[in-house]
């Protein structure tokens, strides 16, 4: 819901109201992705704990299928080992668009998947325990599960609370330093006239703003009409580059 929201708002034009456009209904559908995440886990920790704790004994009994008796487990792996494979490959397929578009909404959706059918191969494990006689392997096998969800949850709000706070910008998949700035940081210095250069980015949803500082070589000729054309060529280094402001500095502090 969260990824179907933010998509119809992140195209708004740009108003009075809303300036800078409305691109961060990406990152904040990204925090509610991420906290469902977390919810859910530790709806499932939290449930498994207690049954484990008050030693709770989920029967499983039999049924008859054409005449014949039938363990009531048995059907029930069946059906969940049938509802992890949509699961599976969705998530999977979901990973890899989520890094080629920078959704970090995807990514957590496909998180979600994941989830579900680690929750379901728990519930697999749980019912071939209770079927040898360890009444706890649900309980256990879920609590195991769940906090690896947990753990997930945690890590994705983590980033998601960066991202509003225009933590630099991270890859999706691995949460590490995109490698963004330092390209069209080595862009602009190539450029003849280029002394120095420094780049501040920040992540607008799935989209990258920010400023360059430029030190102008002394003497520099038609600086207005470089500067400009420097900027087009770093929104055109890559289509994540919405906007940038290209300025001339004496001097950069870092």
């Amino acid at each position: 819901m969260a990824f179907l929201v933010a998509d119809r708002f992140r195209y708004r034009p740009v108003n009075d109201e809303h300036p800078y456009g409305h691109h961060r209904s990406v990152a904040i559908a990204f925090l509610a992705s991420a906290l469902a995440l977390l919810t859910l886990g530790g709806y499932i920790l939290i449930e498994s704990v207690l049954r484990l704790v008050q030693g709770e004994r989920p029967p499983i009994g039999l049924i008859e299928v054409f005449g014949h008796t039938l363990w009531l487990g048995w059907p029930m792996i069946a059906v969940l080992l049938a509802t992890m494979v949509p699961a599976i490959l969705l998530g999977r397929a979901k990973t890899k668009l989520a890094a080629q578009l920078h959704d970090k909404v995807l990514y957590a959706d496909a998180e979600m998947n994941r989830a579900d059918w680690l929750t379901a191969g728990a519930a697999v494990l749980g019912i071939l325990g209770i079927g040898a006689g360890l009444w706890w392997a649900d309980a256990v096998a879920a609590i195991i599960i769940s906090a690896d969800i947990v753990r997930d949850g945690l890590r994705t709000t983590r980033t998601a609370v960066a991202d509003l706070m225009d933590r630099r910008p991270r890859t999706v998949t691995d949460n590490q330093p995109h490698p963004l700035p330092a390209q069209l940081t080595a862009l602009a210095l190539d450029q003849p006239w280029v002394t120095d250069a420094w780049i501040r980015l920040r992540e607008e949803g799935h989209v990258f703003v920010g400023e360059m500082l430029i030190v102008p070589k002394p003497g520099t000729d038609d600086l207005v009409e470089k500067l400009d054309r420097l900027s087009h060529q770093l929104r055109d280094a890559d289509w994540r580059m919405h906007d940038i402001a290209v300025m001339p500095v004496l001097e950069i502090h870092r």
